[in-house]
């Protein structure tokens, strides 16, 4: 991907995360290429069988034993609570 000094400037962060997600990014100025921004580090191959799987919990639940089905868990949560009992 080529982008401007200009650009560069402009949006750093988002230069960032394109290099962050595995992209060679070219800076050019005036129209030629002047700079090379690459990842320093490869991404990691992530298996696709465990992100297919629907109950599997990911981030800070993950370690969290008392749920067994995400799906039934999320669902119980959003019902609210009942005050008419």
């Amino acid at each position: 991907m080529e982008i401007s000094a200009k650009q560069l400037r402009d949006q750093p962060g988002r230069i960032i995360s394109l290099v962050n997600s595995g992209q060679n990014i070219t800076v050019t100025y005036r129209g030629k290429p002047s700079a090379k921004i690459v990842p320093i580090m490869k991404k990691q191959a992530v298996d696709i069988a465990e992100l297919e799987s629907e109950d599997m919990l990911f981030g800070l639940w993950k370690n969290k034993k008392d749920i067994s089905n995400v799906d039934l868990y999320v669902r119980n949560m959003r019902k609210g609570r009942n005050f008419d009992n």
